[in-house]
């Protein structure tokens, strides 16, 4: 996992990546990891091997209503983060990012919820923020000739199977794997799918 030494955008915290980590890279981004990856492709594509997106997005924030209701959404989670405490917006959040099937696993949301409350109001405002302000790399993703994985949760309510199926179609050559049973958080709700995925990506990279 990459730190972003406090980085305020999405293309500053790629190059807090890329400065972190030396020589080729095959890349991992999960969610907002996704498009860190992207804009680590955009600056340095020479040094990338192979990419793997996960429950993730291509695309600016959308222009007009959908926009706009989306940076609402993300703001109010942030209020709630600097007046009740992290734990209390995860609360909320939490409940759009699991599949059906796994919201009653209070070992999981627990699990999830420590994870992502060990991060601070201030943390989670600026990757908001980062957020909304995304470029959009869907060029990036067509540009792509290294073995790539586009993977995402059959259940995944805020990016779902239809926004991967358009992100595999402008990678080309790039494999898609939707999960069943599975909402945003792939990787903890179906670690054994994902692995396996991830596996077959990685034996695709050249040595």
């Amino acid at each position: 996992m990459a730190e972003h030494d406090g980085a305020g955008t999405l293309p500053d915290m790629a190059r807090s990546l890329l400065a972190r980590f030396a020589g080729p890279l095959a890349l991992a981004g999960h969610s907002m990891g996704g498009r860190i990856a992207l804009e680590a492709c955009r600056l340095a594509p020479e040094r990338i091997r192979g990419l793997a997106l996960l429950d993730t997005g291509c695309h600016a924030l959308a222009a007009g209503e959908a926009g706009e209701l989306e940076v609402r959404k993300r703001r109010a989670l942030v209020a709630i983060a600097h007046e009740h405490g992290m734990r209390a917006m995860l609360a909320q959040w939490i409940l759009d990012m699991l599949a059906p099937a796994h919201m009653g696993d209070a070992a999981l949301v627990e699990e999830i919820v420590a994870m992502m409350a060990r991060s601070s109001a201030a943390d989670f405002a600026r990757q908001v923020e980062a957020l909304v302000g995304r470029p959009d790399a869907s060029d990036v993703l067509a540009a792509i000739a290294v073995p790539t994985l586009v993977l995402c949760g059959r259940d995944d309510r805020w990016s779902g199977p239809p926004q991967h199926v358009a992100m595999a179609r402008l990678a080309r050559g790039s494999e898609l794997v939707v999960v069943p049973d599975c909402g945003h958080m792939a990787p903890l709700e179906s670690p054994a799918a994902v692995t396996q995925a991830m596996r077959a990506w990685l034996g695709k990279i050249p040595q």
